[in-house]
């Protein structure tokens, strides 16, 4: 398994980089082949390449992804092992769960199929309406992003990412500033309002993130462009804070908005998770594995697709360890073949039904 695991960090994959990704396919087919004695598919879905081993139409679904966030060389050393600690970049956010997930397979004969997606990092564009598609069919999917200390994840927050264009008027800053219209002071009062639109309650995050405004010193603003990160386990709050940025009013009357995005993953919520929770932690007792355990999470996943579209979900199945999209990021060694252990087993007992 480290072998496999370090030959398929060592391809570094990043999701912008179509040529990687479809390197990065061929070699996780050319492991299939080594693996399990048969090579994946390799599917073209809007221009991407996914990978699949498996039954034409699962019952149960085991999806992950290989595209990674690192451009290449921005991850360095590219590969180190010491004791039972694996760095690399895309380690933990997913190549072990993928790794995990292959050799999960073997034995598996019923109808099941290993998927995986290239562009899950960047939000999915090109195979959320692919991922919706065979979930619906499915009874399970088991998604293989990775764990919290150990623990499988029941609950994701749902993400919105929108962008404010203030659209204002130029002037000289020093000679005649009351000719223009201030774009950064206009994009100031709605900061301030969309910050306000949070919720603790339901984990709400409201977030402003990138700004920018101007193009030089000396001028009144004409433009000022917002993006904005917005989080939640609600779905019903993501709605509502949907409809808040749609109307926002400017206070300069003569500033002129332009607002663009919405929502790009639902929330994955807990009636679509616990059932098959309560199975994992079935077969990881009959194993004689400790608890699981289970959480939720602020990020969300491809997982979140697959609930929305009926699915029964089971998220957080891949790699122990810590640090994805962090220059820390790694993998305990220790516990890969436990983990894959789990996953086969979970297959089977699913598929028994």
């Amino acid at each position: 398994m480290l072998a496999a695991l370090e030959a398929l960090v060592k391809l570094e994959s990043p999701t912008e980089d179509l040529a990687a990704c479809q390197d990065v396919v061929r070699l996780a087919s050319e492991l299939a082949t080594t693996i399990l004695g048969t090579p994946a598919q390799i599917r073209d879905v809007n221009g991407r390449p996914v990978f699949w081993w498996g039954a034409e139409n699962p019952d149960v679904v085991v999806l992950a992804h290989l595209d990674t966030v690192w451009p290449k060389g921005s991850f360095t050393p590219l590969w180190k092992v010491e004791g039972n600690k694996a760095t690399g970049p895309g380690i933990f956010d997913m190549k072990a769960g993928f790794i995990q997930a292959l050799y999960a397979m073997k034995g598996i004969t019923g109808s099941a199929a290993l998927v995986a997606t290239t562009d899950e990092e960047t939000g999915s564009a090109t195979s959320r309406e692919f991922i919706k598609e065979i979930s619906a069919k499915a009874k399970a999917v088991l998604v293989l992003e990775a764990s919290l200390n150990g623990m499988v994840k029941t609950g994701r927050k749902g993400t919105a990412m929108y962008q404010i264009k203030i659209h204002g008027k130029a002037s000289h800053a020093g000679l005649e500033p009351e000719k223009g219209i201030n774009s950064t002071v206009e994009m100031a009062h709605a900061i301030i309002a969309v910050a306000a639109l949070e919720n603790k309650e339901h984990g709400t995050t409201v977030v402003p993130t990138m700004l920018r405004a101007g193009n030089s010193t000396n001028t009144v603003p004409d433009l000022a462009v917002l993006d904005i990160d917005i989080r939640s386990y609600s779905m019903d709050d993501l709605k509502r804070v949907d409809a808040a940025i749609r109307n926002l009013k400017a206070v300069n009357a003569d500033a002129r908005y332009e607002i663009t995005g919405g929502f790009n993953r639902p929330p994955l919520e807990t009636s679509s998770t616990m059932a098959l929770y309560e199975r994992a932690e079935k077969v990881a007792k009959e194993l004689g594995m400790p608890h699981l355990g289970h959480a939720s999470v602020g990020g969300a996943s491809d997982g979140n697709f697959a609930a929305a579209a009926g699915a029964q979900v089971l998220d957080g199945l891949g790699a122990i360890g810590d640090g994805a999209h962090a220059a820390h990021e790694w993998v305990d060694i220790s516990t890969l073949e436990i983990r894959s252990k789990l996953l086969n087993a979970l297959i089977k007992d699913l598929l028994d039904d």
